[in-house]
């Protein structure tokens, strides 16, 4: 089961999930959208927010599609 965080698009829920077994820390959806995703003390990516402000969905949706681990999936 991954972590999970939400993105708010016009009365839909996005959900945003990393899957931890597959994150090897890259980083580059940390460093695509920081509001969104951060990193734990190993440098794996986790969801900072439970619902994320209108707004970043195209950033979220682009951290996601830059992982090269495909860790991320956003519904």
């Amino acid at each position: 089961m991954g972590i999970v965080g939400h993105v708010l698009t016009e009365g839909n829920l996005m959900k945003v999930t990393v899957d931890p077994d597959r994150c090897q820390g890259h980083a580059q959806c940390w460093e695509i959208c920081p509001e969104v995703f951060g990193l734990d003390e190993e440098g794996h990516s986790v969801v900072l927010v439970g619902e994320v402000p209108a707004g970043l969905e195209a950033k979220a949706s682009r951290a996601a599609g830059n992982c090269p681990e495909r860790a991320i999936t956003v519904d």
